[in-house]
């Protein structure tokens, strides 16, 4: 663990809506940090946006916290109301179909399950909130690194490392790339024992008011309980959900 980016987070902590603005020398007393130290972390903070110095008082350099982490705060708003929007409807869609519905979206070169409503079956899969997972597993990492903007997407697809978990794994950037065409053709991607061997995933995507693909809206379980017949009619469904989150997050076929 990198004790120096410990140390120089711990002293955004000290920032408050009852003290907006300090001074390296109250940052270096609250902290029990030399003040070379101090003012060294803050640098680097300022430097990366998370602070920004304001004034000098009486010699001394007084901070407040930067604009960065407005812009990183607005990321978290987001998920927060997209996982508050999309909450009611996967919890409908869990309770009409019976099988695992997730909630997944990117965070750099990954894809996280932000939320998940769990089957009444004993036999279920082994997700979490929270789980990381690599944009070329499974149809909802997937069918996000589809829809990315083909310069994004490249830059990812070109640092790729591949890991085969199950024959059906891909492996190789091609057939990634003849896979990511398919999704967007078909608006959807479905992943068959891709992570684990006797699992099916079917995901599709959920848009916001610009119109951009903001999740992936996926329900998974067993092939043992999702028969062709009822593959189809999980599609539908997991469509027909999408859509409503979508809506409610603004989006309507204009905004294409």
């Amino acid at each position: 663990m990198n004790q120096s980016v410990i140390k120089a987070l711990k002293l955004l902590d000290f920032f408050s809506s009852e003290q907006k603005e300090l001074t390296l020398s109250e940052l270096s007393n609250k902290s029990d940090m030399p003040r070379p130290t101090a003012y060294r972390l803050l640098s680097s903070l300022e430097a990366c946006g998370f602070l920004s110095k304001i004034k000098n008082t009486d010699q001394d350099v007084r901070y407040r916290l930067g604009l960065k982490l407005l812009e990183l705060g607005s990321i978290v708003a987001e998920q927060l109301e997209l996982r508050t929007i999309a909450l009611p409807w996967m919890q409908e869609l869990c309770e009409d179909i019976n099988e695992a519905v997730h909630l997944v979206v990117r965070e750099g070169d990954e894809a996280v399950y932000i939320e998940k409503v769990e089957s009444s079956h004993a036999v279920r899969l082994h997700t979490r909130v929270g789980k990381h997972s690599e944009l070329y597993i499974g149809s909802g990492p997937k069918l996000l690194l589809a829809y990315l903007p083909e310069k994004e997407q490249q830059a990812i697809v070109e640092k790729l490392s591949f890991t085969k978990l199950t024959e059906n794994t891909v492996d190789n950037k091609e057939t990634l790339r003849q896979q990511m065409q398919q999704i967007r053709e078909d608006g959807y991607a479905i992943s068959r024992g891709e992570q684990d061997k006797d699992t099916i995933g079917i995901s599709y995507p959920v848009r916001d008011y610009t119109g951009q693909v903001v999740a992936a809206l996926s329900v998974s379980g067993p092939t043992t309980r999702i028969s062709h017949e009822f593959e189809e009619i999980v599609q539908q469904k997991t469509k027909d959900t999408a859509a409503h989150i979508s809506k409610k997050l603004g989006y309507t076929e204009s905004n294409m």
